[in-house]
């Protein structure tokens, strides 16, 4: 897909392009190539010679992805390639393994590479809401309901509760696993078994601990799990990041203007308006939020259909929906955490309009108080416990940030 179409992609360049693809792809087979020799089937220098043919090994993308039809993926043409450069050391290369083994293990290197980026962005996100809650706490502001005016709220809760949304967030990101993928033609890992014997037993935690990825339990080629998981993860991200962008567009509205969206000189002009100043970070975090959920859906429809000891399709259809997950949550992280950076709030503007709407804001109050029971003056009178909830959302935040 052109990056032309995907405006900020550049912000997720090595994510998941084909140089990247490549280059995990390449870590693994060097990988396997130690593991090999820690279960008794290859020496150091083959080992070695695999590393270095690795490493010195440039295929052209263009010319990967057509040799790839033939086979349906693009690691056995690689390999091909591989088992060339590595001269007599190609009995190394790939031995035991199955190109789903390979090509699941390389996008758990990328997965894991790019949600420790995603992350970073997040803890910088919450940060900087933790800040505006706490500078905000008291400020007071008009909730909304069902788009109508509700109560008075403060700028300091809604910033915490988008804080709480990037902490949850978070959550989910920490809790993700990255396994390797080892099994075989069918998952039964039978040709190291045949050639290693008792040996074959320490491949894979050697395997894991050269990509510093997981240890592989049962392999997983048709229980996709730990793709799905990580769908769901980076799903729950661009929520929290959506919701933010939602609201800012709608609290930067003219007609309502108590934030706005800033940053560098020339962002958000119109190619026909010269007075206009479009929130495009927020816009395009939005955008972000409303086509993750799709492709996390996509993981979890190819789930299901895993069939049999390997799938038949439904393992090829996750690889573009997964890459461009991957690529969209770290595109959105860089510019939410920009956005947020730059979020000017205008607390006049927001007083005002609350003292305007007074009689409706405080509706709730005095149309319910009972005999004994006076209505507090004003709207700062009847804020519950936002303070108090904002301060809990701040600490829970800094307790997990340490």
């Amino acid at each position: 897909m052109s990056a032309l179409l995907r405006p900020g992609a550049h912000r997720a360049a090595g994510v998941a392009d084909d140089a990247a693809v490549v280059a995990a792809l390449l870590r693994v087979e060097a990988a396997w190539a130690r593991a090999l020799v820690a279960a008794g089937t290859a020496t150091d220098r083959e080992a070695e010679r695999v590393a270095q043919a690795a490493a010195a090994l440039e295929p052209d993308p263009g010319a990967l992805a057509a040799d790839a039809e033939a086979a349906g993926n693009p690691v056995v043409p690689l390999v091909k390639r591989l088992r060339a450069a590595a001269g007599d050391a190609s009995g190394a290369v790939h031995r035991g393994l199955t190109s789903q083994d390979v090509l699941d293990t390389a996008l758990m290197l990328l997965a894991r590479d790019a949600v420790a980026r995603l992350r970073a962005d997040l803890v910088a996100t919450g940060d900087r809401l933790a800040a505006l809650a706490r500078t905000h706490r008291d400020d007071v502001a008009v909730a909304r309901t069902l788009t109508q005016w509700a109560v008075p709220t403060t700028f300091g809760l809604r910033a915490a509760q988008w804080l709480a949304g990037v902490a949850e967030a978070v959550t989910r990101l920490d809790a993700l696993r990255f396994p390797v993928q080892y099994g075989g033609a069918a998952g039964t890992r039978a040709l190291l078994t045949h050639l290693a014997g008792p040996g074959a037993a320490a491949a894979p935690a050697a395997f894991a601990g050269a990509l510093g990825l997981a240890p592989a339990g049962l392999p997983w080629h048709t229980r996709r799990t730990p793709v799905t998981a990580i769908g769901d993860a980076l799903a729950t991200a661009t929520d929290a990041l959506g919701v933010l962008a939602a609201d800012v567009l709608l609290l930067g509205r003219p007609e309502t203007a108590e934030v706005r969206e800033t940053g560098t000189p020339g962002r958000g002009g119109s190619s026909t308006m010269p007075h206009k100043r479009n929130p495009v970070l927020s816009v395009l975090v939005h955008a972000a939020a409303q086509q993750a959920p799709g492709l996390a859906a996509q993981l979890h429809h190819c789930a299901a259909g895993a069939v049999d000891e390997r799938p038949d399709g439904a393992w090829h259809a996750e690889w573009p929906a997964l890459a461009r997950l991957l690529e969209l949550a770290v595109t959105a992280g860089g510019q939410a955490a920009e956005l947020v950076a730059g979020l000017r709030v205008d607390t006049g503007a927001m007083a005002r309009r609350a003292e305007h709407a007074a009689a409706d804001l405080l509706a709730e109050r005095d149309g319910s108080h009972g005999p004994g029971r006076p209505a507090e003056p004003g709207v700062r009178g009847y804020l519950g416990e936002a303070g108090a909830l904002v301060d809990a959302a701040v600490a829970a935040w800094e307790a997990q940030r340490d």
